[in-house]
């Protein structure tokens, strides 16, 4: 998974140098706002989990192009954050995780009202655990660095609202949802 991750951030990169796109859809100064939807990522896997419950994560995002026409009039620069939360169930245990990133992304048009970027996110995760079974439940937790890298594209249908989906490796493997530029 991670080699097609990486594969596909390396073809929108060469991509930007090699063709000549539309009119971005990402320019100095604009703002994007995103509320979605993700599914799988990097946590409970690990812990040899096999039977568990878990909602998807949801997140909230924004984002700023700070440089404008970075190669040519098609590329752009963005620096946000973004914040989510997913929750797991297993029969002896629930967990919540609460993470918190700053994200910067290289974006390149291709076609008009099509954004598409890549990009590496660095943050914070609070993790909490409380485990069942016992008259006294044992709460704990573990906080730590959080990281993921990503590739995707917003879709802008109707003026400054876009649909969007992501794929990447961290917090969410999949993630999609709606965009708001102002």
């Amino acid at each position: 998974m991670k080699r097609i991750i990486l594969f596909a951030i390396a073809m929108v990169l060469i991509s930007a140098v090699y063709t000549s796109a539309q009119e971005s859809s990402f320019e100095q100064n604009d703002n994007v706002v995103t509320i979605g939807v993700g599914i799988g990522g990097s946590y409970y896997g690990y812990f040899g989990f096999k039977d568990y419950n878990r909602l998807p994560t949801f997140a909230l995002g924004y984002e700023r192009c700070i440089i404008g026409s970075l190669f040519n009039d098609q590329s752009a620069l963005g620096i946000g954050g973004l914040a989510g939360v997913t929750y797991a169930s297993h029969s002896s245990w629930t967990s919540t995780d609460i993470m918190v990133g700053v994200r910067g992304a290289m974006h390149y048009a291709f076609v008009d009202r099509l954004d598409t970027y890549a990009g590496a996110m660095i943050g914070f995760n609070v993790h909490s655990w409380k485990w069942k079974g016992s008259d006294n439940p044992v709460h704990n937790g573990s906080n730590g660095l959080a990281w993921g890298v990503f590739a995707g594209a917003r879709y802008y249908f109707a003026g400054p609202v876009a649909v969007y989906a992501e794929v990447g490796y961290g917090f969410t493997l999949l993630n999609a949802g709606l965009s708001f530029k102002f």
